[in-house]
């Protein structure tokens, strides 16, 4: 005992020393940097041009990379008489440049190996390519190329407007994607958010080189572009391909300066009854988060707690969550995946299922049902499961350059920063079952469903008995 004290005591003395102490503060600094810098690598560089573009990369030293262009531009920026250009853009902007026809573009693409995409949401518009690292400076040119050089000839054009109109076909054979399109147009009724992505029939016939042009000139501005890399980018490389390609993009606007209007949500419904069809698709959602709100994390757990199931999947037995084992159990629904899309200031929560026309009620009763134990009486151990599996799912989906890519590009026009996925998975660990409840019970209780529905909805209860359902009687 004696030589513990006096061990105790020379340690004191030696902490009271002023070069050890300071020996000990550089080893403490040291071990914290090297903490911040496991938690960081690779770390998600971000340099702003002159112009206003960003320009984010995270670099892991391989042979291939991603490299894309994100423009903060979709259908949510679009009217009734120009929804659809967004997307006609897109497709355009393979139809060839100034500088290269559509077959050399092609012929280029090919001779590097490399691949070349696009794609249009309510909120984005991304060209993108993944190639070998080698390969970057003339994947960036081509790319460069095509957001700003589109050719827009008449020929083509109207070649592109028979392309899209037959993707409207496809579309509307695919009724989970009309399901959401009626979705969107009733919960976001009078707004741009009702819009769809291809625009109506009428749009796409009538759409010329002039509202293309006006778009192109109105919408890809500078400021409203995210260049990004991942995998082997150099950062400083790409910075200096950004402002020799793209440093001429300017933020003048010739005229009215596009702006982000509001999306009120509305508690209404849809329904698009055909008994032609075996079996009925339908959508219920309220009102969710935007991307920067700190309940959207809450939300996702949420979502995760509801899960998904289909008929393919093992027994009744095997599923982790209660609407899964009761669906598997009492044969309520082919299939049902719950959802969380989330937009820059809204969002929508909710499920979609697939259900023969006779269980649809029964379905529908389990559904709330699970809505309202969500809001008053989730336990811990669920929620502890759910995190685990939106973190899997979450950091499973950054295993490609073009997934990371993406994350970055996505990130930097929602949040104005990319969140590493270190903060990701400790947000996620910090939310409890307290902090679910409270969040399903502001988002879910009592609250207007909006509801699509297409097929043999005869059994559908009415809405406003729906509606009545949102909350319990609680004594």
């Amino acid at each position: 005992m004696a030589s513990i004290l006096k061990l105790s005591q020379s340690v004191a003395k030696l902490s009271k020393n002023p070069n050890v102490s300071k020996v000990l503060r550089s080893a403490s600094t040291a071990t914290a940097e090297a903490k911040q810098v496991s938690l960081n690598v690779p770390p998600t560089k971000v340099t702003t041009l002159n112009n206003g573009i960003r320009v984010a990369t995270e670099d892991w030293g391989s042979q291939t990379a991603t490299v894309g262009i994100w423009i903060d531009a979709g259908s949510r920026y679009e009217n009734a008489k120009n929804n659809g250009v967004a997307h006609f853009m897109e497709h355009m902007a393979f139809k060839g440049t100034g500088k290269r026809t559509q077959s050399q573009l092609e012929l280029e693409i090919e001779d590097l190996g490399a691949q070349l995409n696009a794609y249009t949401s309510r909120e984005q518009t991304v060209y993108y390519s993944k190639c070998f690292s080698k390969d970057v400076p003339k994947a960036v040119e081509i790319l460069a190329d095509i957001v700003q050089n589109a050719k827009l000839g008449e020929a083509e054009i109207e070649r592109e407007r028979g392309v899209i109109l037959r993707e409207m076909q496809e579309v509307e054979s695919n009724l989970q994607e009309v399901v959401f399109d009626h979705l969107h147009a009733t919960a976001y009724q009078g707004t741009p958010l009702a819009n769809t992505i291809l625009g109506p029939t009428a749009n796409i016939r009538s759409i010329n080189a002039t509202d293309l042009r006006n778009y192109l000139n109105n919408h890809y501005k500078a400021s409203r572009i995210v260049v990004a890399g991942a995998g082997g980018v150099c950062h400083e490389d790409l910075v200096k391909l950004a402002e020799c390609n793209l440093g001429q993009i300017n933020n003048t606007y010739s005229g009215e300066i596009p702006t982000l209007s509001p999306c009120r949500f509305t508690g209404s419904e849809i329904r698009v009854r055909d008994d032609t069809l075996p079996l009925a698709h339908i959508a219920l959602a309220v009102e969710g988060a935007g991307w920067s709100d700190p309940d959207t994390l809450t939300l996702m757990v949420a979502s995760t707690l509801l899960g998904a199931w289909d008929r393919s999947q093992a027994s009744a037995k095997q599923n982790a969550t209660n609407l899964a084992r009761v669906s598997a159990d009492e044969k309520l629904c082919h299939s049902f995946q719950s959802f969380n899309t989330c937009y820059k200031d809204t969002g929508l929560w909710g499920i979609y299922f697939v259900s023969d026309p006779l269980s649809i009620e029964d379905m529908v009763w389990n559904i709330q049902e699970e809505f309202m134990r969500l809001c008053v009486s989730v336990t811990e151990g669920e929620v502890e499961r759910a995190k685990a599996l939106l973190t899997a799912s979450t950091l499973l989906q950054l295993d490609t350059s073009t997934a990371v890519c993406e994350d970055i590009g996505r990130q930097l026009l929602c949040y104005g920063r990319r969140l590493p996925p270190h903060e990701l998975t400790h947000r996620i660990n910090s939310i409890t079952a307290r902090n679910v409840r409270d969040v399903m019970y502001k988002y879910l209780y009592d609250r207007c469903p909006a509801i699509a529905a297409v097929g043999p909805v005869e059994n559908l209860p009415d809405y406003n008995k729906i509606r009545s359902s949102m909350y319990w009687i609680r004594v």
